[in-house]
Parts: C-alpha cells; sequence; structure tokens
C-alpha cells in the first residue's frame, strides 16, 4: 500500500480536482506591512476588510 494515498473524502476530490487542473488551496488575504493585500490584484486593505473592493476577490 502506497503511502502517499489520499486519507480522506476530501484529500480525494482535492486530488480529483488538482489532477483536472483546479486550485486546490486556501487562498488568504497576503500580508504587506499593517495592512492586507489582494492575491488577486495587489490592492491593499485594513485589517478585516472581508473582500477586495478593487476585484471583489474573497478569501476561502
Amino acid at each position: 500500500m502506497s503511502s502517499s494515498a489520499p486519507s480522506s473524502d476530501d484529500d480525494v476530490f482535492d486530488e480529483f480536482l488538482s489532477d483536472h487542473g483546479h486550485e486546490t488551496e486556501i487562498v488568504r488575504w497576503e500580508r504587506s506591512y499593517n495592512k492586507l493585500q489582494c492575491p488577486e490584484c495587489g490592492a491593499l486593505h485594513e485589517e478585516g476588510s472581508a473582500r477586495c473592493s478593487v476585484c471583489d476577490w474573497r478569501p476561502n
């Protein structure tokens, strides 16, 4: 038995999605000094922002 076998239903689903070109990792805000930075467009936002006011991106 292979040690790289998925260990849960979520792992199986993530493996299927990644095999078919979909992102499966949780994407969060990036940090730039004391601001949150949108990983899509790079816009800066205050702490506690729920979405990007420039491109409407929202963290997973």
